[in-house]
């Protein structure tokens, strides 16, 4: 006759909520300090309402190989509107989008890609843009794997942010890709509400238009979300200092330190893109996701680093 403990133990051994996560330090950092923050008995004991937990998204949540997902968006939009507008040809940075000349457009740097966004992404209301983002993700492919982009998110990191929910977490995202380009989707894909999006955003004026009341959006930088404007954006956002934070590049290194340097129990999180194979291996050199400074001030501050190629059993979720 089996015993009751018997009849328990397969339940638990398929209770894990983190399933897709090796057993090893990186696991345990996180399940140590969710134990830490949630049980009332303990010193570090934190309120659900302070339980604030921030996650990069390009690289951190989603591929951002072979580039960032929102600039094969923005060429795909400068491409569908080039016929319109002759005069981008005498402009290098727009020609070498138009012409797919990754190299040239590389070099053009931030300055160029901010220029590609402000022509591609203005001059209409946000409902209106969302609603392309909406249309040209449900027929953009990644050119490497064939598959929709919001097919390729992490599934460990899906585990994770409902493990943090479950627990009493509100899971924010705060990424230096636009705020628009992300809400349509960030519920469906991340279960994380468009209120709980922080990203970079562009002007957008109130106007009337034939006696009707809409937002436009301006061809203007409004604010960069990215590197030390992580933090400040989430101050301005969310209005208090979270207790984790997950990225996995220097553009994260301001919101690590700011959200580790906080008293109390702190978890700073690294995905260090270790697989070649299921997925890419990059950091120091890399033109997308670079992780140099971050990756060397990780010991100092205490902060995990996972290793994707050993950490993680399974990259993207399974397939259906």
């Amino acid at each position: 006759m089996l015993s009751f403990l018997s009849l328990l133990l397969p339940a638990a051994g398929l209770a894990d909520p983190l399933p897709s996560w090796n057993d090893g330090a990186a696991k345990s950092s996180i399940e140590t300090f969710v134990a830490r923050v949630t049980d009332p008995a303990s010193a570090d004991f934190v309120r659900p309402e302070e339980r604030i937990a921030v996650f990069d998204n390009d690289g951190t949540l989603w591929v951002e190989q072979p580039m960032y997902t929102q600039l094969a968006f923005a060429l795909d939009r400068v491409r569908e509107l080039a016929p319109s507008h002759p005069e981008w040809q005498a402009n290098p940075t727009l020609k070498a989008a138009i012409d797919g000349d990754l190299k040239t457009l590389a070099a053009a740097g931030d300055k160029g890609l901010l220029e590609l966004v402000m022509v591609t992404h203005a001059g209409m209301t946000p409902d209106e843009f969302q609603q392309i983002v909406t249309d040209w993700l449900a027929r953009a492919e990644h050119p490497r794997f064939r598959k929709p982009y919001t097919e390729l998110v992490y599934q460990p990191m899906l585990e994770l942010m409902a493990y943090l929910r479950e627990n009493g977490f509100t899971t924010y995202i705060v990424s230096g890709g636009g705020i628009e380009f992300m809400r349509p989707w960030s519920e469906k894909v991340y279960g994380v509400l468009p209120a709980q999006v922080v990203g970079s955003s562009i002007v957008t004026k109130f106007e009337m238009v034939d006696g009707k009341p809409v937002l436009v959006r301006q061809p203007a930088l409004n604010f960069i979300d990215d590197g030390a404007g992580k933090p400040v954006g989430i101050n301005q956002h969310i209005g208090q200092r979270p207790i984790a934070a997950f990225g996995n590049s220097d553009g994260d290194l301001q919101m690590l330190e700011w959200t580790t340097a906080g008293e109390g129990a702190r978890l700073g999180l690294i995905v260090h893109h270790t697989d070649g194979e299921r997925e890419y291996a990059y950091d120091r050199q890399s033109s997308f996701g670079r992780l140099d400074k971050a990756l060397d001030a990780a010991p100092a501050n205490g902060w995990t680093v996972v290793d994707m190629k050993n950490d993680w059993k399974t990259i993207f979720p399974p397939a259906g």
